[in-house]
């Protein structure tokens, strides 16, 4: 009788990564901190984006988000970090922060940049599952603008999941498969106002509010609240909204 082969992981057997997008993002990280290049969106986005995550994780740590430093205490995971423009907001308010991406530029971009500002963020150029495998857990895990770029969405919010330890938090940002976001997020922002490369989005790979939540609820996630984002041409500033047509935040905890 020969002998039993071992049973990989499931990492080694599916992966979230899709690799077309790795190297798309990576011939992007020179740019990731100038705040009037191909990340303006992201800069722009950050002050509604953080204020989300602010909240919903000090409240649910029980402090309250308003103080100076209401993230005190709390282990954070940005899945998908690119250059750090959520990781190093995230220290300032007191997390321990980790951020891990795929694409080795933009993990070297992220620590060059963190470095001068004296802030310690721990980088790391990593998947999602592979940190899973490792039988990591956090207070709360973030996937913005990330999940309409992976492989295979199911594996990655199971292995998201994963990471969360129990009644820890999750909020994930992406964009609804509307004509709508078809409008804004690839005609608008890739060929008219030129915010983005073109390519960059693939609108079959947006993600409705319904996959998410039931993606996430199947994992042991549940959601807490949607909130949509939208973009004011006017004042050139993004704000919450009830309209989840075209970009939204999604924010929950895992079951214990």
């Amino acid at each position: 009788m020969g002998l039993a082969q071992e049973i990989p992981p499931p990492s080694a057997r599916r992966g979230s990564v899709d690799d077309a997008e790795i190297d798309r993002f990576s011939a992007l990280a020179e740019s990731w901190w100038d705040s009037d290049g191909s990340m303006r969106p992201l800069h722009r986005l950050n002050p509604v984006r953080l204020g989300i995550i602010r909240d919903h994780f000090a409240t649910q740590a029980g402090c309250d988000p308003l103080t100076p430093r209401p993230l005190d205490g709390l282990r954070l995971l940005d899945v998908g970090c690119g250059g750090g423009l959520v990781c190093e907001p995230l220290c300032r308010l007191g997390a321990e922060v980790v951020g891990i991406d795929a694409a080795e530029p933009a993990i070297q971009a992220a620590r060059h940049h963190a470095e001068g500002a004296g802030l310690a963020v721990d980088y790391r150029e990593a998947t999602a599952e592979a940190l899973a495998d490792a039988g990591e857990q956090f207070d709360g895990v973030l996937a913005l603008e990330i999940v309409e770029h992976v492989a295979d969405l199911d594996f990655f919010l199971s292995a998201c999941a994963r990471l969360i330890r129990p009644g820890g938090g999750f909020i994930g940002a992406t964009l609804n498969r509307t004509p709508q976001a078809y409008a804004f997020a690839i005609v608008g922002a890739e060929y008219v106002m030129r915010w983005l490369p073109r390519g960059t989005h693939d609108w079959s790979k947006f993600v409705r509010p319904s996959e998410f939540v039931d993606a996430l609820r199947r994992h042991g996630v549940t959601a807490d609240a949607l909130s949509g984002v939208r973009y004011r041409p006017v004042a050139g500033a993004w704000s919450l909204s009830e309209d989840l047509s075209v970009n939204y935040m999604i924010a929950g905890h895992r079951n214990v």
